[in-house]
């Protein structure tokens, strides 16, 4: 990068931190500290509820899913919105009314102590994992771009977002949230318009659009009901929903946000309002991935966009020059077909038709060459890491965009991974201290010791996230891990949330024996069965459910049930 990009970079970055630290001085109580005293407008807690969502994650790796699986992914959010109206006509009167710190709370109100536990015990395994995904998308960025050791730059990135979470607390991450979210649209809608404005004269936008749905990229409703598909409407709206509905609604990272809220009316207009931009937004950053698809028609396409892992191939793989000679020659090939497909669509060339076959064939032929390369690399050379969904977008931000907004991009992904961190840790200490630490371990000891405790555990979970972000490459795409990791666990918690809710002759018990079994349900599907992620929060939900109605029925319990 140039001395421009790094004082973009710097200068945002240094803005951000300083600004959210000094807004948030003196948090000397643990009201302060966890909620920000419920201060929080809707507009502060709705950036915060959006930030803490859209990682760095979202904006490396989702451009780079649209690259190679085309637009599919946007329907994952399609029962997001319902979700947030449920949500805030159910869920935020409840947790509101009851003044808690976490989610968890409730559900020894409504349950016993084992049963809040066992989810807060839920949240902290998979949030702390997924804290470290967070951590390396940013990694991912400077150790490419500098040469670093990326483990080594985890530990920088997790030591700087651990230590403002720690001085500034929730209302640290609340308001250096707006900040951040305000530089990752701006980024993102230049990057954007670049990237078609940078295609060749004689290729307009409409011409780019034929060409990415042409090759299949601009798929991004598929109304046929099919189980074993990842990504189809079915499974967005009804896998979707209850995601959300766990994540939004469970999830201490996420209702940590709208408990800072200041009313309950406040905390309801957050939720709808990222119910509305959510798809509107992840439509558009999975467009900006066809496009980048499109660009590459019309430039050097390399077989990996991982620079590391591409030298590795060439002084490893035996005959790779010939190898990549050969790719190259298909490179050519699919864009003098693409050059042609436009100039047909633009009444100067063969016909339309003609034109479109022969560059789905070239199109075809380049991607299977592609793939055969790849089996070649991981057979002599089986440590390179083939898969460079997450560096593609990197990649056509450093190569090809203009000097300084290389630096505002990757401050983008880096504000990005800062947000949602800061969330999550934030998160990942509430429910250490308030759940497990105040609960079981030293219930009466005074606000000042649990605000000490609060910031060592805050630095505990850092050190956590940062420890499995050296894992975290070996995942493949971060966006599909992370949202896999959450449906290990998102539809058993808000089976046992929804029973507390909804079904109140239910007792803790068979809540707890029924959260259990499920879990043990999902795993098994996780290791043993082909069903996709997001139906495990459908499965792992109305399981809990059921077998929560079952184990009523046949148990004695002589528990009573409590009620809120």
């Amino acid at each position: 990068m140039s001395i421009l990009d790094w004082i973009v970079l710097s200068g945002t970055l240094a803005f951000i931190v300083i600004y959210g630290i000094w807004k948030t001085r003196q948090q000397n109580d643990m009201n302060s500290y966890l909620l920000g005293n419920k201060e929080a407008k809707w507009f502060t807690v709705a950036l915060s509820i959006m930030a803490t969502q859209a990682s760095a994650i979202t904006f490396l790796s989702a451009p780079g899913q649209a690259f190679v699986d085309g637009m599919r992914f946007v329907q994952f959010y399609f029962g997001l919105p319902l979700a947030m109206v449920v949500l805030s006509i159910t869920v935020v009167p409840i947790y509101h009314k009851m003044n808690v710190y976490t989610a968890y709370e409730y559900l020894e109100k409504r349950f016993d102590l084992k049963t809040r536990t066992l989810t807060a015990i839920l949240f902290l395994t998979q949030r702390g994992l997924a804290a470290g995904f967070t951590i390396f998308a940013p990694s991912l960025i400077l150790s490419s771009l500098l040469g670093w050791d990326i483990n080594l730059t985890n530990i920088g990135i997790g030591i700087v977002v651990t230590a403002y979470t720690v001085i500034g607390g929730t209302k640290a991450v609340n308001q250096t949230q707006k900040l951040q979210m305000a530089v990752i649209f701006v980024g993102m809608l230049i990057a954007g318009i670049l990237v078609v404005q940078m295609l060749p004269e004689e290729v307009s936008f409409s011409n780019a659009l034929h060409i990415a749905g042409a090759t299949g990229r601009l798929n991004a409703i598929d109304f046929q009901f099919d189980p074993t598909s990842k990504y189809n409407v079915w499974s967005g709206l009804i896998g979707g929903f209850f995601l959300a509905m766990s994540y939004f609604g469970t999830d201490q990272s996420q209702v940590q946000r709208y408990l800072s809220g200041a009313s309950i009316g406040q905390s309801r207009v957050a939720l709808l309002f990222n119910g509305m931009i959510k798809v509107p937004m992840q439509f558009l950053i999975l467009f900006i991935g066809a496009m980048v698809y499109v660009f590459y028609f019309f430039n050097p396409s390399p077989i990996l966009f991982n620079k590391v892992a591409l030298e590795d191939a060439q002084a490893n793989v035996s005959n790779f020059q010939n190898l990549e000679n050969s790719y190259n020659q298909s490179v050519d090939t699919r864009q003098a077909k693409a050059i042609e497909y436009a100039q047909a669509l633009n009444g100067n060339g063969t016909n339309i038709e003609t034109a479109k076959s022969a560059l789905i064939s070239a199109n075809d032929n380049l991607e299977s060459h592609k793939e055969q390369i790849i089996k070649q690399i991981e057979a002599e050379a089986p440590n390179i890491d083939t898969n460079d969904t997450n560096y593609i977008f990197l990649g056509f931000v450093i190569n090809y965009l203009p000097t300084g907004l290389i630096g505002l991009l990757i401050a983008v992904i880096l504000s990005a991974s800062m947000s949602s961190t800061s969330s999550e840790i934030n998160a990942l200490a509430s429910t250490s201290i308030i759940d497990i630490y105040k609960r079981i371990l030293k219930p009466n000891a005074s606000d000042q010791h649990y605000l000490t405790v609060s910031k060592l555990i805050s630095i505990g979970w850092g050190l956590y996230a940062i420890l499995f972000a050296t894992f975290a490459n070996k995942l493949g795409s971060l966006i599909e891990a992370v949202n896999i990791l959450g449906s290990l666990v998102y539809g058993v918690i808000l089976g046992v949330f929804m029973i507390a809710f909804f079904f109140k002759k239910i007792t803790a018990r068979p809540t707890f024996i029924a959260a259990v079994i499920s879990e043990g349900i999902i795993i098994y599907l996780f290791f043993f069965t082909e069903v996709p992620f997001l139906w495990y929060n459908v499965i792992g939900c109305l399981s809990v459910i059921s077998f929560g109605l079952l184990f009523n029925t046949f148990l004695k319990n002589n528990s009573v049930v409590k009620t809120d």
